[in-house]
């Protein structure tokens, strides 16, 4: 069995909603009308009785039942139209007189009934709506009194609305689900607009965007969050396309020059000390493209898959010791001084290679772009129940306007301005990234010609890393 069109079931959906509150409409319509006709004929019936209990009497020792006059009435005298059916008992349920309308037919007393109670019988074929009463002459009981009205002609109407009803509720149910389902096919098309502007949507085709609905609702929000989601896509590969490109010029700049160092030296013999300075120049420039790799990997890493967090208790007073050990060559070299505050003991939980690998950029970052004699401070401590590291330098510092740019990958604010500087312009966008994994805020402020302060607020619980 196919499965219905998305229209068809919205179509179907509605109708069964609809369908249902008109059966509750039709069967409220049905027995308020069966409860006006029963009351009215159940009216009548009391009247009736009361007349009857009114007419009997005593006379001379005779208990008169009803004038034969009351007998020649039409009511009681034909069944054609509206008839009343009369019945006397007297104490063992015999007859003592009845109706001339009853013919040969008799009305029959129901033990199990009680006393002025009304209720549904039969008299022969007919249906019939009777009660019964106990006669009484001066407080003494002398029979029963069984009055009854013919049943038909509101079974007829009942039957003939009911009828009526069960056509009118599957015509209109039929009609319903056409006019749904002209509707629906109405509401659907921005979601038509949607499958066929997918259609067109490739790698290399990111221009298409769904029209918006001129109503501002559930699909216009659709349309836009689609149009949006494709806006991000466009701009990610873009950036992975800027990323590439920019990758690739990256790693050629020092291959480039390690091979043309290696090709002057082969051109002719040259003495030690030339061919030793050559070797330590393309030495460095393989240790520069070694930590470009790995930044390239580590970058990789999160652009396409997030790592698995490998949570445990990081001291970060020794990852710092451990930072600054790492930098010692350049520390003695530049004659910078380096003053590390921590008043305890500190320790978060996180993952130690990743919180190691944000404090290497930040630290060496500091210290590559301080001036000789310059100065570096690292401060640990405590603030709203969180650890906070606080790294300053006063270095070149950046300016104003590049510090946005400074988390895209391989950029450097004043590049040229500083030739002597080296470095890859990865350091930040890999800090930003594992921070936010981490859920570490990481804030950077920093003046031209004064220098940088780079503060970070680490969560000390595990929860935050799930």
């Amino acid at each position: 069995m196919s499965q219905l069109s998305f229209k068809n079931r919205i179509a179907l959906n509605y109708i069964i909603t609809t369908g249902l509150l008109i059966l509750v409409v039709f069967s409220v319509i049905y027995f308020i009308v069966k409860h006006t006709v029963y009351s009215h004929i159940d009216e009548n019936i009391k009247v009736e009785i009361q007349n009857h209990l009114e007419e009997i009497k005593q006379k001379e020792g005779k208990i008169i039942l009803i004038d034969q006059e009351e007998w020649n009435e039409r009511e009681h005298n034909t069944v054609d139209v509206n008839p009343v059916f009369v019945e006397f008992l007297d104490l063992n349920k015999k007859i003592i007189d009845k109706a001339p309308n009853l013919k040969t037919q008799t009305l029959e007393f129901k033990d199990s009934v009680e006393d002025f109670e009304l209720f549904d019988a039969k008299m022969g074929d007919h249906s019939i709506r009777q009660v019964q009463v106990p006669l009484h002459i001066k407080n003494k009981k002398i029979g029963y009194i069984i009055v009854a009205m013919s049943l038909e002609d509101s079974k007829l109407v009942l039957n003939n609305l009911f009828d009526v009803m069960c056509l009118s509720f599957l015509g209109i149910l039929v009609l319903l689900f056409f006019i749904a389902r002209f509707f629906a096919g109405r509401s659907i098309k921005p979601i038509n607009a949607i499958i066929n502007t997918s259609r067109i949507i490739t790698r290399d085709n990111l221009k298409a965007r769904i029209p918006l609905p001129r109503t501002r609702d559930e699909l216009y929000t659709l349309s836009k969050t689609i149009n949006n989601l494709l806006n991000r896509l466009e701009d990610a590969i873009e950036r992975e396309k800027q990323f590439t490109s920019d990758a690739s010029h990256e790693l050629r700049t020092p291959l480039t020059v390690i091979k043309g160092t290696l090709e002057v030296l082969v051109r002719k013999p040259r003495d030690s000390k030339e061919y030793e300075e050559k070797i330590n120049y393309c030495i460095k420039e393989v240790d520069h493209l070694n930590l470009l790799v790995d930044q390239l990997l580590l970058m990789a890493r999160f652009e396409n898959q997030r790592q698995n967090i490998k949570a445990e208790s990081v001291h970060l007073n020794a990852l710092i010791l451990d930072v600054l050990t790492l930098n010692t060559e350049k520390i003695n070299k530049q004659r910078i001084s380096i003053k590390f505050n921590a008043f305890e003991d500190y320790y978060i939980k996180s993952d130690n290679f990743l919180v190691i690998t944000i404090l290497r950029n930040i630290i060496s970052n500091a210290i590559k772009y301080t001036n000789k004699d310059g100065e570096v401070s690292i401060l640990l401590s405590k603030q709203n129940e969180k650890t906070v590291c606080t790294i300053s330098d006063n270095g070149i510092g950046i300016a104003k306007e590049d510090l946005e740019a400074i988390f895209n990958p391989f950029f450097r604010s004043n590049s040229t301005d500083h030739p002597e500087i080296k470095g890859t312009g990865l350091g930040l966008s890999i800090v930003k990234r594992i921070t936010e994994l981490l859920h570490i805020k990481f804030k950077i402020d920093s003046e031209k010609g004064v220098g940088t302060t780079v503060v970070l607020s680490f969560n000390d619980t595990l929860k935050t890393l799930s």
